[in-house]
């Protein structure tokens, strides 16, 4: 299967602060790929090396087969290479469909009339009533934002990454916050969204990643320790013994 998504060595550093380290991994087209590791290994980081967010002192990053290494997050956006949860603002003020409107004509256009005629651009509503049909949120896109419980507001901005229609997706921590139900509630839509994206995952919840992931990148102190199967990372003892302990995990 071909990688849609690949980094060669890509570093990120502080001063003598080294918080990535020659990171290589490549996600396949299709797949959910996970990121796991203990606070402070540098999975944020490297989300915004790849989101183009934060660029990297060394290294290469190809997407689709470009080199795109030395794009900025919105040239990023609009090739495909979406970052959710942080991709823009959300306006409280706007309803669902709204906000996802302007996520979709923001994902192709950079002009000053960004704001014009929004709910008269019919290619943008199309790909935001997709996005927030695919969030699970259709019931709900004549409401305000600012009436969302916590839950739907992270379901809206999944809905208006979707309405970038994008080719791959970053996820940082799509679960930081919920309760159980909330976080059940979001690991059904992402295996609703399997096959359909490419996704690249960051989540501290561990049932949640064996739950989903296809396969999981371990990152250690800024380097990735390994890469395989959700059973290949549960069974490696060198994984147990720095972060998983004796837990059982997604079993």
């Amino acid at each position: 299967m071909n990688a849609l998504l690949k980094t060669h060595a890509i570093t990120k550093r502080y001063g003598a602060l080294l918080v990535t380290d020659a990171v290589s991994i490549d996600v396949r087209e299709g797949e959910l790929h996970a990121i796991i590791g203990p606070n402070g290994a540098g999975k944020t980081t490297l989300i915004n090396q790849l989101s183009g967010e934060l660029a990297s002192n060394t290294g290469r990053i190809e997407f689709a087969g470009q080199d795109v290494t030395a794009l900025g997050i919105h040239a990023r956006a609009r090739r495909g290479l979406v970052r959710s949860y942080q991709i823009t603002s959300v306006f409280d003020e706007f309803t669902v469909l709204e906000n996802a409107a302007l996520a979709a004509r923001g994902a192709r256009r950079g002009a000053f009339d960004f704001w014009k005629g929004l709910l008269d651009d019919e290619v943008a509503l199309a790909a935001a009533r997709r996005g927030v049909q695919a969030a699970g949120l259709e019931a709900r896109s004549q409401a305000l934002a600012s009436e969302l419980g916590y839950g739907e507001r992270r379901q809206l901005e999944l809905a208006m990454a979707l309405a970038a229609e994008p080719k791959f997706l970053l996820l940082d921590e799509p679960m930081a916050g919920m309760s159980v139900q909330e976080s059940a509630a979001v690991v059904a839509l992402l295996k609703s969204l399997k096959k359909q994206y490419t996704i690249l995952l960051v989540e501290h919840d561990m049932n949640a990643v064996f739950a989903l992931a296809d396969r999981i990148s371990v990152l250690v102190y800024g380097r990735i320790l390994v890469t395989g199967t959700p059973e290949e990372i549960r069974g490696n003892e060198e994984v147990r013994s720095i972060y998983l302990g004796d837990e059982e995990i997604g079993a």
